[in-house]
């Protein structure tokens, strides 16, 4: 039977000066678990507006499910401001209010979340009130939760990580977001035990520490599995993590090995870093490709 993953979270446009990209985290993630062949919905919320009309659009050419994004009359599509003037310093404004700042709990969509096989959230949603408090009631609910931490300034803080944090029973964070809780919460500087630290303190089964092009290490009942990622000729990284995120998230709920979870998901994520943009489109045997090469 296909699982059915459900992601809540924030869609918008990143826009560039040269134009816009379709983007944020918990919907590339999504689009990429969409086009491995999950029954996948978005929780999300666009404006009644040109950007979002065209958002429901972009979303329609992967197959999206659409029944769960909500429109918004008052508040505008979500933006980010992205001045990429010095390619080594590039700034971002998250525009808000946003509608993604906006979701709205309801029973209807409460029900497809307990039928779902996992639920996908990250931090970002929980900045505002109204998004914040439908995000923990649908975290209520019995189902395997995955934290896809995605910190950015200035939308977190320690008290709000601890809440998101008992939630979660997989988490995915890198290396920069590790160091920022290990400053939180005190944790041993080798990485081993603190991750041993952070699955003791918030009950977590499972923690995936993305770096980068050096691949991604998983720690799960007390013991670490290494991959040391696929060398490839980046065209950019945008969307990398939120394709390896689904590949994880896809083999995992196939529950395969945490060897073989980790090698598929690498080999998507740099996949993604050979094509242009955060939700490229490709077919799924390119991906065993970049394994044998």
């Amino acid at each position: 039977m296909t699982k059915k993953v459900i992601c809540f979270g924030e869609m918008l446009w990143d826009i560039f000066p040269k134009g816009k990209i379709a983007g944020g985290a918990p919907m590339n993630v999504a689009l990429h678990l969409r086009h491995l062949g999950l029954d996948v919905s978005m929780i999300s919320r666009v404006g009644e507006d040109k950007l979002g009309k065209k958002l429901l659009k972009f979303v329609r050419n992967y197959h999206l499910n659409q029944e769960l994004i909500q429109l918004d009359t008052d508040l505008p599509t979500g933006t980010v401001l992205v001045n990429d003037s010095d390619p080594e310093n590039i700034r971002y404004e998250i525009v808000k209010p946003a509608a993604w700042d906006n979701i709205q709990w309801n029973e209807a969509t409460a029900l497809q979340v307990k039928r779902a096989d996992a639920l996908v959230f990250g931090s970002l949603a929980a900045r505002e009130t109204t998004s914040r408090e439908a995000l923990f009631k649908f975290l209520s609910l019995d189902i395997l939760k995955i934290l896809d931490i995605n910190l950015r300034q200035p939308y977190y803080s320690p008290e709000l990580l601890e809440q998101l944090l008992l939630k979660c029973d997989i988490l995915k964070i890198n290396e920069e977001e590790l160091t920022i809780l290990a400053n939180y919460y005190n944790l041993p500087d080798k990485m081993s035990q603190a991750l041993g630290k952070l699955t003791e303190l918030f009950d977590i089964q499972m923690i995936c520490v993305t770096l980068g092009a050096k691949g991604a290490i998983l720690f799960t009942d007390d013991e670490i599995v290494s991959h040391p990622g696929y060398p490839v000729a980046v065209v950019d990284t945008v969307g990398s993590g939120d394709a390896f995120l689904a590949g994880f998230i896809y083999k995992y709920l196939e529950k395969q090995s945490p060897e073989h979870i980790l090698d598929y998901a690498c080999a998507l994520g740099a996949l993604v870093a050979t094509l242009s943009g955060g939700t490229p489109k490709y077919e799924l045997d390119e991906i065993e490709k970049i394994k044998k090469e």
